[in-house]
């Protein structure tokens, strides 16, 4: 019996129809497993990716493949999104045992959840030297069955290893000028300079890195790190990873130079770019930042935002083309002959020639991926927009990719962060009105009654899994940026009542964080990984929203903490700065102040705007009228006009500026 009917995630949903006897985690399964004596099936996944669509089409459905499996097994899918913490403990043996990890992810357990043996993407028949998944089913039930002794001491040496890689604190004390010297130097040497981003094929968008570099430009003045950040920023806006008709970025480049994307779209990547681009147009007015900013900030709002107000994980890699066959990158890629079904011969070359569109093409079987080449010389502005238009509109007419509709809460609050700032920015308060019902959203469904925040929700429902670590970082991190933006100092308790739990529940000895709670359900190894992947660490993303609430707040017991658990980025800055970027980021504003930024005078008003646009690292914004701003916001007790006019007050360090109630001159206390 299958038994996913019912639940939230999207991905196990997908599953729910498979000949396979799916299992959701749970020590149901392992019961299950122990009363049968037979091992567990672990397979982990999530909806918009491509080859666990491929395999689950493949073997899941398969009926002779799927009756071996449960005669044989205990079979458990786990929507990695819904559970990082199993996520992130089983890839940790299957990349120590294999060298390298991905998902699909197939882990097979004893009964007692420890694994014992790890592969990916398995292929239903024999391929390119790897045994197809009914070979792998077949050997591990002979070993299961004839070598026991043999599983178990395996299993028990993958344990013990894992126990023992628990983390060594990084070492006494911040990272200071020498550490993040070293960082930017690190980053100069694998700098990508002649297509931007670091590092080779496949490429991913570097947006914790490039914001590091943003608020190191912004406090020292480096030119080289700007010109990183910008060029970085500039390929990928011109590159096939952006979606050049509808907005928005693909999670991945399988080349260097950005020209053809893996096609899934998901949110924390959106969100994430979409303030990476807003903070670069605040450092440099470029208006090809502006633009990027606003289109990845509409397209959240158009393609991911759901009826309940949050913003849902992800849009597909795959959808139907023309045949009705799921193909990947079908929805987005053009060939010549579709150009001119919709433009006609003459725009039809100017937008073959424009974005990039060749006979042979770029992507499969003859179609390219739109991007906006260097070669293509002048360019006539109002054309441009015209063919954009016609393009879009016929791909509107396209079978559209699946979309993942569960509200995680993390992506979520990295997705109140970049459209409550880029609403503020420019002038778009609908942006800020979208940011303000996702996080009414979270606070009404993700921590309810319980008082703690839970991971997803799914049409208004809450899930079952506990939030973790980056849960309460990121939306304590978004709720922190909408209160600086309305001045609804409501925000600002929130996050408070968050970082509260991150120092009851995921605090360690010497500053280290953990990725679960104290009270969390117990894993063969409690997760903790203060690096980032896709998204800033949950280690470093609570750093800087306890960093930030300290600036608020004047609150030692936070300000001690951020410092304690930003150790780890002075040991780990020098020597990995691309997987530290976001530590390295807080790390700025540590090093800056941050500066504290009171505006007593009404929210919106030129001040409180000058402030917004401040390019001081991490600085933090508090602003009101009236005698109840003080309660509101500390940071506004005391601070009267000055001559009944608007009055700012900036201080660093423990000491304060003169109250200016100049625009200009609050401009250059706060440009860096």
């Amino acid at each position: 019996m299958n038994r996913l009917a019912g639940v939230t995630s999207p991905y196990l949903l997908q599953h729910a129809d498979n000949p396979v006897d799916w299992w959701p985690w749970g020590s149901e399964a392992f019961e299950e497993a122990k009363r049968r004596d037979v091992p567990v099936l672990l397979s982990v996944g999530y909806s918009a990716c491509h080859w666990c669509h491929v395999m689950a089409h493949e073997s899941f459905e398969d009926e002779t493949v799927a009756a071996y499996l449960n005669a044989h097994f205990v079979p458990v899918k786990v929507d990695r999104e819904e559970r990082p913490d199993v996520d992130a403990v089983y890839m940790e043996a299957v990349q120590a045992a294999t060298g390298h990890g991905g998902w699909p992810m197939t882990v097979f357990l004893t009964a007692d959840a420890e694994p014992f043996y790890f592969g990916t993407y398995f292929p239903p028949e024999p391929r390119h030297g790897s045994p197809s998944f009914q070979q792998v089913l077949e050997g591990v039930t002979v070993a299961w069955t004839d070598r026991r002794e043999e599983v178990a001491e395996v299993a028990g040496r993958i344990v013990a290893d894992l126990a023992g890689r628990s983390l060594v604190h990084g070492g006494d004390g911040v990272p200071g000028e020498s550490e993040v010297a070293q960082a930017l130097l690190g980053l100069t040497r694998e700098y990508d300079e002649q297509h931007g981003g670091f590092g080779g094929a496949p490429k991913f968008p570097p947006a914790m890195a490039v914001e590091f570099l943003l608020r190191h430009y912004a406090r020292t003045g480096a030119e080289g790190a700007l010109q990183m950040a910008a060029d970085s920023c500039a390929a990928m806006a011109r590159g096939g990873i952006y979606d050049q008709l509808g907005g928005g970025f693909a999670r991945y480049s399988v080349d260097r130079e950005w020209i053809v994307p893996h096609f899934e779209k998901m949110l924390y990547d959106n969100a994430l770019l979409c303030r990476v681009y807003a903070h670069l147009w605040r450092a440099t007015g470029s208006d090809e930042a502006r633009r990027i900013a606003l289109e990845t900030a509409d397209f959240m709002v158009r393609e991911l935002r759901t009826a309940e107000g949050g913003f849902a994980s992800a849009l597909d890699a795959d959808s139907e083309d023309a045949d009705g066959k799921h193909v990947e990158g079908a929805f987005y890629v053009w060939t010549p002959a579709q150009l001119r079904d919709v433009l006609g011969e003459d725009d039809a070359a100017f937008a073959a020639a424009c974005f990039g569109v060749t006979e042979d093409g770029t992507f499969e079987e003859g179609a390219s991926v739109l991007r906006l080449p260097g070669d293509a010389g002048p360019v006539d502005a109002a054309r441009v927009a015209d063919v954009r238009a016609r393009l879009l509109a016929a791909r509107e007419e396209r079978p559209r990719p699946g979309r993942d509709d569960k509200v995680v809460a993390a992506w979520n609050g990295l997705a109140i962060a970049a459209l409550a700032e880029t609403g503020a920015y420019f002038d778009r308060p609908d942006l800020v009105e979208r940011a303000t019902e996702a996080a009414d959203l979270l606070v009404r469904v993700h921590l309810g009654e319980v008082a703690r925040l839970t991971r997803t929700s799914k049409d208004g429902r809450a899930g079952d899994n506990a939030g973790v670590l980056e849960d309460y970082g990121d939306v304590a991190e978004g709720f922190l940026a909408l209160a600086a933006v309305t001045g609804e100092g409501a925000w600002l308790e929130f996050a408070g009542f968050l970082l509260d739990i991150v120092l009851e529940q995921f605090t360690g000895e010497g500053g280290q964080l953990y990725d679960t709670a104290h009270d969390a359900e117990q894993l063969i190894r409690r997760p903790q990984d203060p690096t980032d992947s896709a998204t800033p660490s949950g280690w470093t993303a609570a750093a800087g929203a306890l960093l930030t609430y300290a600036a608020y707040t004047g609150s030692e017991a936070h300000r001690t903490a951020a410092e304690g658990a930003l150790g780890v980025v002075k040991a780990l800055g020098p020597r990995v700065p691309r997987f530290v970027g976001w530590g390295l980021a807080v790390a700025e504003a540590l090093l800056d102040g941050p500066r504290e930024v009171a505006v007593a005078g009404p929210v919106g008003g030129e001040l409180h705007r000058t402030a917004l646009l401040g390019r001081a690292p991490g600085a933090v914004v508090a602003a009101g009228e009236g005698p109840g701003a003080g309660a509101e916001f500390p940071l506004l007790v005391d601070r009267p006009l000055v001559g009944g006019e608007p009055t700012a007050y900036v201080c660093r360090h423990f000491v304060c500026d003169a109250p200016t109630t100049d625009v200009g001159e609050l401009a250059a206390k706060l440009g860096g």
